[in-house]
């Protein structure tokens, strides 16, 4: 098999770097942070390995709204030039080197570098924008590709680097590194020095920073949450119960943790995703802390990405089904192996219909429905939604059904020891599954009959599997007598859904909106009387009653939804609300969204203003 240095031509199409050339095996960054001016400024040094006999003598890296000062080359200044801007990857920055360098040999690259106001990996927020009103908050968002807007970098999933982080900053700092404790040093801005080491090489997207106000509680033997002191408590009980369990489960699944600690941070709820899987630090949306510890599966989600996606990591984002794909089945073996089996299919029911939604949002025959997207010139997060998710989660339940889930669990760990630390496309991925289950014949002969391109490349849904519905019947039971209104002797009462958890709630409304013909509006506003609904602190039950309402045209729905999208920035929750309130009142979607627009991240932004406006900017 060909080795990674020699594929020719790049694996990622969403790269413009000569990543084929050159590869980046150690970064430090040297970065201050200044809330005053709302950028990062200092230098990275990149360790560069050249893997061709080519003896190149350029190195070309990502950059994207970047102000670079000074070049280096091993101590000396060194020729470089931004290349023309070719969107959505940036500007491309040339390094010319003195001469060229043998295969294996190594360079040291220096770059003085600041962050501009259109970094689209940085959101800063005001001390009004923060729970406690105190200080202002700055933290980072880099997957897909937008840390090259914060420093120059091979700006793609195939290439893993291990890191420094030396941060200077007036609060407390966070990154994707195990914090080096060291007593008090202030660097010459009068700011505290905060140093961080990832041993683990990892690739830019996983570059995670942020500070503010924020202080820490263990939750486990080796987690702590980090939030606003003001919200600690409240983060502290809703995981301390579970984080521990959660990594000893998945331990017996896969093999031990290896990244030392894992740990939470909270974010403020402009946070655009329901947590991003940073190294050492899970960064994660408030609307988790729910008071009821029923939203913690995002946190299941997040650890198993320690695994799939941080550990063994999609080569480019046209693979991305296999960091999410494997990351929702690792969620859910988890979750299984805690609340049993049944649980594991009733969070399957719960995906599925976000993948049916997703379908429908794009339409079944879109390129971005295939399980292997073709991203050739396109912005990786115009393809951001559930069907690399749960797409990729059926097909390896699929498989798991068809070699045998005793069978499946040795080949778990085998896996992510054969990728440990490495990047693969889904081709990677079949040869090893074909391999592993060679010596079997009647599973070698299933695996080989299986239609693997269709599942690859077919635009749609997969065939649906079936699922055990025995957590989901009581909620399809009631969802059909609500159904049958009006004209039934159905009697919609609080005691209805008092032996609910909030996940079957998110399921029965989730029935509901998928109704052929709405609620009547007056049945809608029944409901959320009847149930509590409209005062629910779950946002995942919360959001999906407004979007019911929204649907009937249930006018007292509006208000509500307008103050949830004024206090959460999770696009699962913001895009499909907006999506609803423009169909029932544009104009009020459209004020709202002028309101809060600087309120939410930049690539929430983008993705709102494309649901709202379509392509063109405003």
């Amino acid at each position: 098999m060909a080795t990674l240095s020699t594929i020719n031509p790049p694996r990622d199409p969403n790269t413009l770097s000569n990543y084929n050339n050159w590869r980046s095996t150690h970064i430090t960054a040297n970065l201050d942070i200044r809330f005053d001016q709302k950028l990062l400024a200092g230098n990275v040094v990149h360790q560069f390995k050249s893997i061709t006999d080519a003896q190149s003598r350029e190195i070309i890296l990502d950059t994207s709204h970047l102000d670079i000062g000074a070049v280096k080359v091993d101590g000396k200044p060194s020729q470089w030039e931004l290349l023309p801007q070719l969107e959505p990857f940036g500007t491309p920055l040339k390094i010319t080197l003195e001469q060229g360098v043998k295969l294996n040999g190594t360079v040291e690259v220096e770059i003085a570098v600041k962050t501009t106001a259109r970094c689209t990996a940085l959101q800063w927020l005001t001390p009004a924008q923060t729970s406690n009103k105190k200080h202002p908050y700055m933290f980072s968002q880099c997957q897909a590709i937008h840390a090259r807007s914060i420093f120059p970098c091979q700006d793609t999933p195939d290439v893993k680097s291990t890191f420094d982080f030396n941060i200077t900053s007036p609060l407390p700092v966070i990154a994707s590194g195990l914090p080096i404790r060291q007593s008090s040093v202030t660097s010459q801005s009068g700011n505290q020095l905060y140093r961080f080491h990832q041993s683990i090489p990892i690739p830019s997207y996983l570059f995670a920073l942020a500070s503010g106000d924020v202080a820490e509680a263990p939750i486990g033997p080796r987690s702590v949450v980090a939030t606003s002191p003001d919200e600690l408590a409240g983060c502290k009980w809703e995981l301390e119960n579970d984080t521990e369990n959660f990594i000893t489960t998945i331990e017996k699944i896969v093999y031990p943790y290896v990244w030392g600690e894992y740990n939470v941070l909270i974010l403020p709820p402009s946070f655009p995703y329901g947590g991003m899987e940073n190294p050492i630090f899970t960064f994660a949306t408030p609307s988790i802390i729910s008071k009821d510890r029923e939203n913690i599966d995002v946190i299941a989600h997040e650890l198993a990405h320690s695994w799939s996606g941080n550990l063994v990591t999609n080569a480019s984002w046209e693979h991305f089904w296999l960091n999410e794909g494997w990351t929702v089945y690792l969620e859910r073996r988890i979750l299984a192996a805690i609340h049993g089996e049944p649980y594991r299919h009733f969070s399957a029911i719960i995906g599925w219909k976000a993948l049916t939604d997703a379908m429908e949002h794009f339409g079944h025959d879109h390129e971005f429905t295939k399980l292997v997207v073709d991203l050739k010139g396109k912005d990786p997060d115009d393809a951001f939604s559930s069907i690399p998710y749960e797409k990729g989660f059926n097909f390896l339940f699929h498989l798991e059904n068809l070699v045998g889930k005793q069978q499946w669990d040795k080949f778990i760990p085998h896996y992510f020891t054969v990728f440990k630390t490495k990047s693969l496309d889904s081709y990677e991925f079949k040869a090893t599954v074909l391999d592993f289950f060679k010596s079997d014949a009647e599973t070698s002969k299933a695996l080989n009959e299986l239609d693997w391109d269709r599942w690859f490349y077919a635009p749609g849904l997969p065939p649906k599997p079936t699922f055990d519905t025995s957590l989901v019947d009581v909620v399809y039971e009631l969802a059909q007598k609500w159904k049958s209104l009006p004209g039934s002797s159905f009697k919609p009462m609080a005691s209805d859904i008092q032996d609910l958890t909030a996940n079957q709630i998110v399921v029965f409304l989730e029935q509901v909106l998928r109704f052929e013909q709405p609620l009547q509006p007056e049945l809608s506003k029944l409901m959320g009387e009847v149930y509590g609904l409209t005062k629910s602190e779950n946002i995942e039950v919360a959001n999906l009653y407004f979007q019911v309402g929204l649907k009937t045209g249930d006018e007292s729905v509006i208000e509500p939804t307008t103050e949830l999208l004024g206090r959460i920035g999770r696009m699962k929750f913001v895009r499909p609300l907006y999506r609803n309130l423009q169909k029932i009142n544009r104009p009020v979607a459209l004020a709202t969204f002028e309101k809060h627009r600087d309120f939410y991240h930049p690539i929430c932004r983008a993705m709102v203003e494309k649901d709202l406006f379509g392509k063109k900017d405003h």
